[in-house]
């Protein structure tokens, strides 16, 4: 688990500098914007490794994990209907539509409704605790955070029906991919499972 927290820290230690815009701009002023973004992006990908590695470890050693109980059938069905409108969220945060406009921040929104929906299918351990209540600490912070830094609007997307059409045609197809065997092939757990631990 040690692995997997120390992860957590880096990974989301790092994306909390864009909410200090000072500390962020001291950076950027000593390193460069070009140095800065390398960094960022280098500790991030050291961060989201030991988070991969430290839960695989945790797969293969459930007992590690720390169960607390066994979840009910029903919070499985629950995941999977929070998980279609996050991965269409997902996808509109690349995507111009009415969609973004309307979630203002649709990565945010995704990763909420991502760790929600694992934290009542699989939030029967420590670990899953952990993993997923921290990321949905992180975007709960970060949206509060915009609103305080004024960076809570973002601007007008085009009303583009096919935008709208392409979000969620792309979300609900990579939803579906995930549950017919995409799921357990990236991660190594079937849907099926009620629980990821």
């Amino acid at each position: 688990m040690i692995p997997m927290v120390i992860g957590l820290g880096i990974f989301l230690g790092v994306h909390l500098l864009p909410t200090s815009p000072d500390l962020r701009q001291g950076l950027v002023n000593r390193y460069g914007a070009t140095a800065y973004k390398i960094g960022f992006s280098l500790v991030s990908l050291v961060g989201f490794a030991l988070i991969v590695v430290g839960f695989h470890k945790l797969q293969l050693h459930p007992e590690k994990a720390g169960p607390l109980w066994t979840p009910s059938a029903w919070t499985r069905h629950v995941a999977h209907l929070l998980m279609l409108p996050a991965l269409i969220a997902l996808v509109a945060a690349y995507i111009p539509s009415r969609i973004r406009a309307m979630l203002k921040h649709p990565m945010l929104v995704a990763i909420k409704l991502w760790a929600l929906a694992h934290l009542i299918a699989a939030g029967s351990s420590v670990a899953a605790l952990i993993l997923f209540g921290a990321f949905l600490a992180y975007a709960v912070y970060d949206r509060i955070s915009m609103k305080h830094r004024g960076s809570d609007t973002i601007p007008p997307a085009p009303a583009s029906l096919m935008g709208d059409f392409a979000a969620i045609a792309i979300g609900s197809a990579i939803y579906a991919a995930l549950l017919l065997g995409g799921h357990q092939w990236l991660i190594g757990v079937p849907v099926s499972n009620v629980s990821l631990f």
